[in-house]
């Protein structure tokens, strides 16, 4: 799980990325009018055409990372599900072990699985939730041994082994699994390319102004506001944990695999 809170710093982001595009559309309109002032209408030809390839990229940056995004998101959303049957089958395969085994592993199992939904229930408090991993850790260890022990006893089926500890081996990759998912972004570079596109765009779109006697502060400060809120949806969907777009209600699954062992 990521130490930072995208609550904060995407929020820090977006905020910077908003007013950065309004100096540039000033700052823009001022070079543009210098430019006016010295060399007259001339000094304009060219930009449009420049000016639309440079909207043209920045929308391409947005789609790229708006859709990498998404698509991360409901990647985790179905690992939820995926280890949530990988309990449940788990668990009903704890059956093939002996009878007198299967009070004390299904009780470390049960333990097992409450640790890992408090895990995800502790977000977005980061320390609460890592100790909570570690925990689960200790737990799947606690139930490995305990299964391992119990499919070698003389009484046990001879499928047991081929059965149970294959079952417990997919469940306990799923841990693994998501804790890497959460870690996996972008290259920082993509989100600085991203930001800089739009303060390029902004200012060329601020120097495209120059000849115009009126500042329409509408349509600049709604630029502004739109680049910067897309900048901010990309990053908390990147983090749904932390932010206000949550996976929570996802987790129901896990929750019902646990609410079904008696």
């Amino acid at each position: 799980m990521d130490e930072v809170n995208p609550v904060v710093i995407g929020g820090g982001v977006a905020f910077s990325t908003f007013v950065g595009i309004l100096v540039a559309l000033w700052l823009g309109r001022r070079i543009g009018q210098g430019v006016l002032a010295r060399h007259g209408s001339i000094g304009h030809q060219g930009v449009t055409s420049l000016e639309t390839a440079v909207f043209a990229l920045l929308g391409l940056m947005i789609a790229f990372t708006f859709s990498g995004a998404l698509t991360r998101f409901d990647g985790r959303r179905v690992q939820a599900v995926d280890e949530a049957n990988a309990v449940g089958t788990a668990w009903l395969r704890l059956d093939l072990l002996p009878a007198s085994a299967q009070p004390k592993v299904r009780e470390t199992f049960k333990a097992y699985v409450d640790s890992r939904i408090a895990t995800y229930r502790k977000l977005p408090d980061v320390r609460g939730a890592r100790a909570e991993f570690s925990r689960s850790l200790e737990l799947q260890g606690e139930v490995w041994a305990q299964a391992l022990a119990a499919v070698r006893q003389r009484d046990a089926r001879p499928t047991a082994e081929l059965l149970v500890i294959p079952a417990l081996n997919e469940m306990i990759n799923f841990t693994t699994t998501r804790m890497a998912a959460t870690q996996i972004h972008p290259p920082l570079a993509i989100y600085l390319m991203l930001i800089g596109l739009a303060l390029a765009s902004a200012l060329l779109g601020g120097y495209q102004t120059a000849g115009e006697k009126a500042y329409d502060w509408v349509h600049q400060v709604g630029f502004a506001m739109m680049v910067a809120l897309t900048v901010y949806v990309i990053l908390d969907i990147e983090y749904p944990r932390l932010g206000f777009i949550r996976m929570d209600a996802i987790d129901h699954f896990l929750v019902d695999a646990r609410a079904s062992m008696k």
